[in-house]
């Protein structure tokens, strides 16, 4: 039986990780990854997060050993890529963003043949398990063609947990999935992470990535801008917004001097300050004296959307983007 003290500190272990992708006559060679940093903590539940063409996937491709690295030390479960390519992998499940699915299979099926080729013996197999776990268990037998696309999701999911891996990648788990079914599976997540599954997520939901995630980093441009605790990382912006709901209609929200201010639905706007630069208070008596009256207000603190566009574009008033 294997002890807490015989297991690594560190699901995934990335070292000056490298990757270069070669040039044509009409194009130069791409640099993806610039020499990143990055570990996740065992048992953590880890959110990747990044704008369009920040490099997440190529990461995310280097550990599942579809992209081949250029330079750099990958580790998973404290195996090394290259050393020990196939215990590696055998630690390491992942769903990807796109759905792949032997439609003339069944659920069970699937399950059957994707143990089959990590050599789980038959005794050993949790197919049954899996299927009830997501939710799919009513449709084990029926063919994956006739499934939705959330349920393709769910069977995603169980197919990178039949070798019972240590460390789970969910690479956009939730894109195109309704509420009801991206409640239910962020719930199966929350367990198995509590089992002891480390989990690496990446989502364009970044309100998800706030509510699940205890640590989160950030790459752009092939970097890892930050790697922290989600708290920690909330706390980078000195800024507060009071939202000011006005005692009658206004045809624009007011213009006041030295603050940014933002239309809000219903009327209703948001002044942004920064903390130790101006109070609650101060914001108040500037709509009082731009001739506004007061029905209700509200403070917010930053949210995850915030130092996401502060990080990445350093400007938190910008749309934002589609992180992918």
């Amino acid at each position: 039986m294997t002890s807490s003290a015989d297991l690594p500190d560190f699901a995934i272990e990335v070292r000056g990780l490298k990757k270069t992708y070669a040039g044509s006559k009409k194009a130069p060679p791409k640099v993806a990854l610039k020499g990143v940093d990055l570990v996740v903590p065992r048992g953590s539940l880890f959110g990747l997060l990044g704008p369009n063409g920040a490099g997440k996937s190529t990461l995310i491709n280097i550990l599942a050993g579809v992209v081949n690295k250029s330079e750099g030390e990958v580790r998973i479960w404290g195996r090394d890529i290259d050393a020990q390519p196939r215990a590696a992998r055998a630690a390491l499940g992942v769903v990807p963003q796109e759905i792949v699915a032997d439609v003339f299979f069944t659920p069970r099926e699937a399950l059957e043949v994707q143990a089959g080729f990590y050599g789980v013996p038959r005794g050993e197999r949790r197919s049954d398990e899996l299927l009830a776990a997501l939710g799919l268990s009513d449709k084990a037998n029926a063919y994956v063609r006739a499934l939705s696309g959330g349920m393709k999701r769910r069977l995603m999911v169980a197919k990178a947990l039949v070798h019972n891996p240590p460390v789970l990648i969910l690479d956009e788990p939730t894109a195109g999935v309704d509420v009801e079914l991206r409640r239910q599976l962020w719930e199966y997540v929350r367990r198995i992470n509590a089992e002891g599954v480390t989990i690496l997520l990446t989502t364009h939901y970044l309100e998800e990535a706030q509510e699940l995630c205890d640590t989160i980093a950030i790459v752009n441009r092939g970097e890892v801008v930050v790697s922290e605790p989600t708290a920690t990382l909330l706390r980078r912006l000195d800024t507060r917004n009071v939202v000011v709901t006005p005692d009658a209609p206004l045809p624009a929200p007011p213009a006041l001097r030295g603050l940014q201010v933002a239309a809000r639905p219903n009327g209703a706007f948001a002044v942004t300050y920064r903390l130790g630069e101006g109070t609650v208070e101060q914001v108040l008596a500037a709509v009082r004296a731009a001739g506004v009256g007061i029905k209700d207000i509200a403070t917010e603190d930053p949210d995850l959307e915030d130092v996401f566009l502060a990080l990445t574009y350093g400007d938190p008033s910008r749309p934002s983007p589609t992180a992918d």
